[in-house]
């Protein structure tokens, strides 16, 4: 089944250049796992969604920067990130605006050309400022009432793909992102 997007979607899908995401409970189903390594210290271990992944690289194939601003501090993210080829890593952050502002000043667009994909309290400024805010399906309800789009699924379970699909698709870049594997999708907008 294909999903439809409204016409307000669609066009403000349409105008993003940049994708802006949090990473527990967006990226991640929000869990934290700790393990002790060999020395007995605490490892923190996160699992990242595959179709969040290839839709991110689908970005970066099209030409379409994403990155992520999180309060924790994450080596996992990091990785993932980098095997992404994310563009922005922003962990430690608690004051989310500041680093926004930074990495719209780096990229060259403006809060209008940028899409958002949040859970909790901390992501809602952010939402607020964006051209396209996205909360993911188990956001809290505040997030959700606020939001342009609510994935069809919740966060670390494709959600992020839900808003990539939304984003290439209304700008056109959905049939160059997947032309590698020929798919014959011109009509699934």
């Amino acid at each position: 089944m294909t999903r439809k997007y409204s016409p307000e979607q669609e066009a403000k899908a349409a105008k993003i250049k940049l994708i802006l995401m949090d990473v527990d409970g967006v990226m991640t189903d929000g869990k934290l796992y700790y393990f002790p390594n060999a020395e007995g210290k605490m490892v923190e271990f996160k699992g990242f969604n595959s179709h969040d992944g290839l839709g991110l690289y689908l970005c970066a194939f099209v030409g379409i920067p994403t990155g992520v601003i999180s309060g924790r501090v994450s080596p996992a993210t990091e990785e993932r990130a980098k095997i992404l080829k994310m563009k922005y890593v922003y962990q430690g952050h608690l004051d989310k605006i500041a680093s926004f502002e930074e990495i719209l000043a780096d990229a060259g667009v403006t809060a209008e050309e940028t899409a958002y994909i949040g859970d909790d309290f901390p992501d809602l400024p952010l939402m607020r400022k964006v051209g396209l805010s996205v909360a993911v399906a188990n956001a809290r309800p505040e997030l959700l009432a606020e939001a342009d789009f609510v994935t069809e699924h919740v966060g670390g379970e494709g959600a992020v793909r839900d808003a990539v699909e939304l984003i290439l698709k209304a700008s056109g870049k959905w049939d160059e992102a997947v032309a590698r594997y020929n798919l014959q999708s011109a009509k699934v907008c």
